[in-house]
């Protein structure tokens, strides 16, 4: 049987203050998987920006490879970063460095380096004026193309960025090695699912996917 919902389920109540202004009681409840990565950059302190993030979708069109970025804090560094310099990296880690790739969240100092304080070793793009995380599998160079905002006042915005550059580990791009799937490969974003009858919350967590053919 279907649970029709329009509006927010009685029982569902935010696990830390302002979690229901910040996400929407839908995608809690709708527990929508998307993948995860860290998004890198120049400061205009010249320090390093590191922001793990989620969000987000991919899409080919016209011969371009393009991400789009649903959910960008206009308030924080890589928005600004992203508009000062015009681009940026998106560094793929698997699941042996998550710990550190999550860190970034709290090393986010506007003073700090931020790739190394979180244990992490940056390299120099090929294509684009930024920096990339060397341990992570896959790095997508990417130069911006357009932002929009949410709605009206939102303090977000949708950001897309047009990939330039990519590199990848030899043995992700191999399937009988490590692969780009299962455990050594993509990790994916499961934002604290919600029971829409109990209100009951699962804690955030991250998976990867196993393919079945």
């Amino acid at each position: 049987m279907k649970k029709e919902m329009e509006i927010k389920p009685e029982k569902i109540a935010g696990q830390w203050p302002g979690e229901l202004s910040m996400f929407s009681w839908k995608e809690l409840v709708t527990a929508i998987p998307t993948p995860m990565f860290v998004v890198t950059g120049w400061k205009s302190n010249g320090k390093e920006n590191a922001c793990l993030q989620s969000w987000a979708t991919f899409v080919s069109d016209s011969g371009e490879f393009i991400c789009i970025l649903g959910w960008v804090s206009k308030g924080g560094h890589m928005y600004h970063s992203l508009k000062e310099t015009g681009c940026c990296v998106l560094n793929f880690p698997s699941s042996d460095i998550y710990e550190k790739c999550h860190s970034t969240i709290s090393n986010n100092q506007f003073e700090a380096d931020e790739i190394m304080a979180s244990g992490l070793t940056a390299e120099k793009a090929v294509a684009v004026n930024a920096p990339r995380i060397a341990e992570c599998f896959l790095n997508i160079e990417c130069e911006f193309l357009w932002e929009q905002q949410n709605f009206t006042n939102s303090g977000n915005t949708v950001v897309a960025l047009k990939a330039v550059h990519i590199s990848m580990d030899s043995d992700h791009y191999d399937h009988n090695k490590l692969g780009r799937y299962g455990k050594t490969g993509y990790i994916y974003n499961a934002n604290a699912p919600r029971n829409p009858d109990s209100g009951e919350a699962e804690q955030f967590s991250f998976g990867t996917i196993e393919k079945n053919m």
